[in-house]
């Protein structure tokens, strides 16, 4: 039976790193929405403007759901690292799976914002290409902090919460 994993969590909790090990151990297809962004529209980014990133960010899911529905319909296992700031995109994918046939799991990781704030100065100070598309500057933690949305007990009734 094939497996759509929806991993959320907010800045800095290692979303990349489960999903990279997760992606792993279930033989999943991972889609970041980090490396869509980057390659697509870091070039056209003069400031932080929300709903302009978010419109290219819904832009880049759409794409991405095109692709994991065609693995799914296989039997093949999908696991979702983007980002899912909002239950409303969280909703989106999960009903989505719902429509085809697939019980989504959302994996919820949480960590203290400090460990948070940690954890992406030394992602920014390492820069590994191969994991990370960006650096994650001060500004953009402190404006993505407030706007994550925890997700509540329906949302993880089939998946989980993990501290991170």
């Amino acid at each position: 039976m094939a497996r759509l994993i929806l991993v959320c969590g907010p800045t800095g909790v290692g979303k990349t790193t489960y999903s990279l090990s997760l992606a792993n151990e279930i033989k999943a297809i991972r889609f970041s929405i980090d490396p869509w962004m980057q390659t697509l529209f870091s070039k056209d980014i003069t400031t932080i403007d929300f709903p302009w990133m978010m419109e290219r960010v819904n832009r880049c899911s759409d794409q991405i759901w095109q692709v994991s529905e065609q693995i799914l319909a296989i039997d093949g296992n999908v696991i979702l690292d983007l980002g899912f700031t909002t239950k409303e995109q969280r909703d989106r994918f999960a009903n989505r799976a719902r429509d085809i046939g697939i019980t989504p799991e959302i994996h919820y990781l949480d960590a203290p914002q400090d460990t948070r704030k940690q954890r992406v100065e030394k992602r920014n100070t390492e820069k590994d290409p191969s994991v990370y598309a960006f650096e994650v500057t001060d500004m953009m933690f402190n404006f993505m902090e407030p706007r994550f949305e925890i997700p509540d007990q329906e949302e993880l009734k089939n998946g989980r919460k993990i501290s991170a």
